[in-house]
């Protein structure tokens, strides 16, 4: 048995590699993959060769990057978070064969997996199996930005996921999949308002297809525009919190003006070229603002024992079933063949094609 799996070997290099696939020992299970996502960030800054991981050392314990060789080097042979399998055979009672579940192993059409080590999210019956590639990680991201929301009021008293959000004005920056999804978990969990901010119209129009209201930052002033709309008292306006996904220096700046005194952002970009122009003596100064970073890697401190990437997960699935329909049809742009991920990928990289959201099918 031989697996296909997607190597980026060097910058703008995508190749597409048969291995001979693990053998199955007790204790494991091996899952063919259904359908695997694309994350237009991450995993593209491999391909572009923009990944700090990919030129400096990573030290963990410090929390540091450091001058040395490079942590994660070419080739990259694990690409990819949002996957999809069946189980096809199983040697653990834990996980029978045939269940359907979202796990993080790249983009390959099959995996021996440890139960043990690795994460398997079973799908309910009544979800598209295609959603799934979001229960694993890409939802988690999303809703971990909302438990950051609720954590900065709440601090570790968060009863539930939108504490941070509900009855309060909430702007998110950027209208990429990470930006709809947080959108999404922001109106599901009760925002008074939910506006959405990116200057490109076809993410615009996908975002009101979701159901959700949008400004063109590149129009009228939308600081302006929100602050005259959302009025907390004399010399108070704004949003209650703005949720910054788009890894730009001008999407960083435009959330900060958002904000009301003392507002925080959220922030869950991934700001390759790093922030050079956000204007910190400005609006950050004055207002006296907060910037969070919610980064998926943890949770808010001391959240971690009842909001773990489980539940997390949990909560994906309960926004997939109320907005599934939706995000199917107007968010996933496009399914492809596996075969073709090595040309999608470098096309995407060079801007040759642009999609919202691509999953491929095996």
């Amino acid at each position: 048995m031989r697996d296909k799996v997607v190597v980026v070997a060097g910058p703008g290099r995508v190749d597409l590699v048969e291995q001979d696939a693990a053998p199955l020992r007790p204790g494991t299970f091996r899952v063919e993959t259904l359908f695997s996502g694309v994350s237009a960030g991450t995993e593209l800054s491999y391909v572009k060769g923009t990944n700090p991981y990919l030129n400096v050392t990573w030290n963990a314990d410090l929390g540091l990057f450091q001058p040395g060789p490079a942590s994660t080097p070419y080739p990259v042979t694990r690409l990819g978070y949002m996957q999809v399998g069946r189980v096809v055979e199983s040697e653990t009672p834990a996980i029978a064969v045939g269940t359907v579940g979202a796990m993080t192993y790249g983009h390959r059409t099959g995996w021996l997996a440890d139960p043990v080590a690795e994460r398997f999210v079973a799908l309910p019956d009544d979800l598209d199996p295609l959603l799934g590639v979001y229960v694993a990680h890409m939802g988690p991201i999303c809703a971990n930005g909302l438990l950051h929301a609720a954590a900065d009021l709440y601090g570790t008293d968060v009863r539930a996921l939108g504490d941070g959000v509900r009855g309060r004005r909430v702007a998110v920056v950027g209208a990429g999949v990470v930006a709809l999804l947080t959108a999404l978990f922001a109106r599901r969990n009760g925002a008074a308002s939910v506006v959405v901010l990116d200057p490109t119209p076809h993410r615009r129009q996908v975002a009101e297809a979701l159901g959700l209201e949008t400004l063109d930052p590149d129009a009228d002033d939308p600081a302006v525009v929100l602050k005259t709309r959302w009025a907390h008292s004399a010399a108070d306006r704004g949003a209650d919190v703005v949720f910054q996904c788009r890894g730009q220096a001008w999407a960083l700046h435009l959330a900060l003006r958002l904000l009301r005194p003392q507002g925080t952002v959220i922030d869950l970009a991934f700001y390759q070229g790093g922030a050079d122009a956000v204007r910190l003596g400005e609006e950050f100064h004055h207002n006296g603002l907060s910037l969070r970073c919610a980064q998926i890697g943890r949770v808010p401190r001391g959240l971690a024992p009842t909001w773990d990437r489980e539940r997390l997960s949990a909560e994906t699935i309960d926004l997939l079933r109320t907005y599934g329909d939706t995000i199917r049809k107007h968010l996933v742009s496009a399914v492809v063949p596996f075969d073709e991920a090595p040309a999608l990928l470098t096309d995407l990289a060079d801007r040759r094609r642009q999609e919202l959201q691509v999953v491929l099918a095996t």
